[in-house]
């Protein structure tokens, strides 16, 4: 008998376990909505406050700053930040944003200020200029297939002729990339035919593309044009820097990916790499070390420059964050 009252007891206390786990699970709070990474650069006159209002407005929509660079050259009253921060895209909408920043900019009069939502924000859209050598092109081409790099490469443009079953032209025609030849003479590089390929374009990449631009090209553009120098600038200028820097007897053997300008190689510098070198290297070893940078270098320049950590430092200098 007294087996039977156990056995009801619990029946009984069973459904009201039940409902109290119920009410429990119930009563947990909402999972929180997943937060955005933004960036936001700034580069302005100096002035009090500018970190305050900067962290104001980003903590103001409920944004918290993850991490934050500043640099304010002595004597030169300019302000350079690069910030970044997470927040939640329902309470912070794309476009109060860019109000919200646009008024920040406004308020200190800046030269330059921009703000990216990486996974929301388009990709940079590119077109790349190669000649023969295929070294940075083919490393280029593997780092967006891996999406190391947030762009979409709308055309490879290159005075070089390549055979339609090289492993390059495989690639684009999987990827479903345009290449376009253009055959170059002295007197015609086909500046007007490969604007019109690259009008919609953010930027170029010249990835050991052996022209040089014209000054009515780069003001046609108008737009940042990065380029890979197999040499440590600003020494060795110009063709065959590996054979000048092999016959000047260096030590020390660099890539330089810059910005170009008018002036031959001589553009704002956005990375450097180097490597150590000796006289029991020949020139054929000098090449495969110098490539191997220089593949290094230009991924390292394009990164930096699509996380928006390069901004521009007087006449011919960078910022790099």
């Amino acid at each position: 008998m007294s087996v039977l009252r156990r056995l009801k007891s619990r029946t009984l206390l069973f459904p009201r376990a039940l409902e109290s786990a119920n009410r429990s699970f119930n009563s947990l709070p909402e999972p929180s909505p997943p937060l955005s990474h933004g960036i936001h650069v700034l580069y302005c006159p100096d002035s009090v406050g500018i970190v305050a209002k900067i962290s104001e407005c980003i903590a103001s929509r409920g944004g918290n700053i993850l991490e934050a660079d500043v640099f304010v050259p002595q004597n030169k009253n300019v302000f350079y930040s690069r910030s970044e921060f997470v927040f939640d895209p329902v309470k912070w909408p794309r476009a109060q944003m860019d109000e919200d920043i646009l008024k920040l900019s406004k308020k200190f009069n800046a030269n330059r200020s921009v703000v990216r939502v990486p996974s929301i924000d388009p990709k940079y859209k590119i077109a790349v200029l190669a000649s023969k050598q295929d070294h940075c092109l083919v490393d280029l081409l593997l780092a967006w297939q891996d999406g190391k790099l947030p762009i979409d490469i709308s055309a490879i443009i290159s005075n070089h002729d390549r055979i339609p079953n090289s492993h390059v032209m495989r690639f684009l025609e999987r990827h479903k990339i345009p290449y376009h030849y253009l055959s170059t003479t002295k007197e015609n590089k086909r500046e007007d035919e490969i604007l019109h390929l690259v009008q919609d374009t953010d930027f170029l990449v010249l990835a050991r593309y052996m022209q040089v631009l014209s000054k009515s090209f780069l003001n046609k553009y108008a737009k940042d044009i990065i380029n890979i120098h197999h040499g440590l600038l600003p020494s060795f200028k110009g063709g065959n820097p590996c054979r000048q820097a092999f016959h000047a007897g260096v030590k020390l053997i660099g890539a330089t990916s810059h910005f170009v300008t008018q002036e031959l190689d001589d553009g704002p510098i956005i990375e450097q790499m180097v490597e150590r070198v000796s006289h029991k290297d020949n020139l054929l070893s000098f090449v495969q070390k110098s490539e191997s940078l220089e593949k290094q270098c230009l991924l390292k320049a394009l990164k930096s420059y699509c996380e928006l950590r390069v901004l521009p430092y007087e006449e011919n200098r960078t910022v790099v964050f």
